[in-house]
């Protein structure tokens, strides 16, 4: 029983978590009561306060529209200005910087990564592109809390950029999937997006006619 084990896991690579551990990690999460939905709400109310505009975005923007899954961070949508007002403010208080001078922060309250997207910058390959994180004013709309979450129109032209120009980030491509399911969006929304990702936007709208009943 022993060997066997060893030959599912790895005796290498032994198990980072139980079961019962994974399983109530993910009844937090489902709960918003994880790490993860306190550094959001952390990190919101510190920008709110300080008047600095910014919008969530990644999984939980995905998932205030519809689009529930697990994430290990928190997205936040920022302008240079605005990122170097809150590093100069609370660095060393609370948030850290994961390599010095860089974006990524971590909440030190709850030990969780903040990733954080510029204004100006482009997704996916981070290479110019026709589509590039908007400023947080123009790309935000506010939850039922009152909170700035990227609009579902924004959230789907930076994934599909994303996935198109980084073969490492299939994930964007999937989201967008369940973004159109869960919206019951139509082939004509393509449309409504900028033309760089309209054709991508069709494919991925075919592939989610496809329902997944197992």
């Amino acid at each position: 029983m022993e060997n066997h084990a060893k030959a599912v896991v790895g005796a290498d690579r032994p198990m980072k978590t139980t079961l019962s551990e994974a399983l109530q990690h993910a009844g937090e999460f489902f709960m918003e009561r994880s790490p993860i939905h306190q550094a959001a709400l952390r990190i919101s109310k510190t920008l709110a306060g300080m008047q600095i505009p910014f919008a969530v975005g990644g999984a939980l923007a995905a998932a205030v529209h519809g689009h529930v899954r697990m994430t290990e961070d928190v997205d936040i949508l920022l302008t240079r200005e605005g990122l170097a007002a809150f590093k100069k403010r609370w660095l060393g208080r609370g948030w850290v910087e994961i390599f010095p001078g860089l974006k990524g922060m971590r909440d030190t309250e709850h030990g969780v990564k903040i990733d954080v997207m510029l204004a100006g910058d482009y997704p996916g390959d981070g290479k110019p592109k026709p589509v590039a994180f908007p400023d947080p004013e123009d790309a935000a709309e506010l939850d039922g809390h009152g909170r700035p979450v990227m609009a579902l129109r924004t959230l789907l032209e930076l994934k599909i950029a994303s996935g198109m120009t980084a073969v490492h980030r299939p994930q964007d491509l999937y989201d967008v999937i369940r973004l159109i399911r869960a919206n019951e969006l139509d082939l004509a929304y393509a449309d409504a997006l900028h033309p760089y990702v309209r054709d991508k936007y069709r494919e991925l709208w075919t592939a989610s006619q496809v329902r997944e009943d197992y």
